[in-house]
């Protein structure tokens, strides 16, 4: 299908967007990399009269690595992350969950602001930055401000950023022990049946800490601490996973849709779940 009209603006500066935004209002969009929002448009599931693109504005194509945390500018692409060897070093997890994102044209396209920014339930990025305690940092009329990834989601396409503020960076603590991104899809390109972000700290042979978030099972990512909980103090034995996925399936919410009925999203859910941990708890 062809998108409704709409009026296209390349601003050359944040300002510039701002202004835009604070004039059209609930009429304005940002598009970064545009996968998430052009095929919305072209389907008519989003009406967009003013478009604007930030591929001009320069300051959030950066990766830059600290002593405790990086950051992740909202234009950096999954293609870079992939391609980032030093944050494959200190954040590996992000290179795995980058690699199962679409395909290699969409990749070197589809940023990281934009899989965060528009609340798609289906997009990898924001599980993920749930589990890394990521925050992401807004910027509007009234100034700069940062929310925690596992308060920024409110149902699907619906975020606590405001109509006029633009997300610029994600902010990610840096990761310690074993990690694993695992996702069960249809066919490569395609958004997850189920997919499960595992991050696990393992001291004198026990769970010491343990976060978990999973995908596209609810209308927002499913950050679920008793998950995690399941997993601390314990030896992550069979008993402690069966409790882990347990939980999990006590949090997510998934519907019947193309890619299943309830019933078999909760068994793939549970699959998934099991293997991530697995996979993170051998490499802690």
């Amino acid at each position: 299908m062809i998108p409704a009209a709409f009026e296209y603006y390349r601003p050359k500066d944040m300002a510039g967007v701002l202004s835009i935004l604070e004039e059209h209002g609930d009429d304005a969009r940002v598009m970064a990399g545009g996968h998430s929002l052009i095929p919305m448009m072209k389907l008519r599931m989003a009406d967009v009269p003013h478009l604007i693109d930030l591929q001009d504005v320069g300051g959030m194509s950066d990766i830059e690595i600290g002593s405790d945390s990086l950051r992740i500018g909202a234009m950096v692409t999954q293609s870079q992350i992939i391609e980032h060897a030093e944050l494959a070093q200190v954040a590996p997890i992000l290179r795995e969950a980058a690699l199962q994102i679409a395909d290699p044209q969409v990749r070197y396209m589809g940023t990281v602001g934009g899989n965060v920014a528009n609340g798609d339930p289906g997009n990898d990025m924001p599980g993920l930055m749930q589990c890394l305690d990521a925050s992401f940092t807004v910027v509007g009329p009234d100034g700069e401000r940062d929310i925690a990834a596992r308060d920024f989601y409110e149902a699907a396409y619906m975020t606590a950023r405001e109509d006029e503020e633009v997300l610029t960076a994600v902010t990610v603590p840096l990761p310690k022990g074993g990690y694993a991104y695992e996702k069960q899809k249809r066919k490569i390109g395609d958004y997850a049946t189920a997919a499960a972000a595992v991050q696990i700290v393992k001291e004198g042979g026990a769970c010491a800490s343990a976060s978990i978030a999973m995908t596209n099972l609810s209308d927002t990512p499913v950050y679920s601490e008793a998950a995690g909980a399941a997993l601390v103090g314990t030896s992550v034995d069979d008993a402690a996973l069966k409790a882990a996925v347990s939980a999990m399936l006590e949090d997510i919410d998934p519907a019947d849709d193309n890619r299943g009925p309830v019933a078999f999203k909760n068994h793939v859910a549970g699959v998934i779940l099991r293997r991530a941990i697995e996979r993170a708890w051998s490499r802690a």
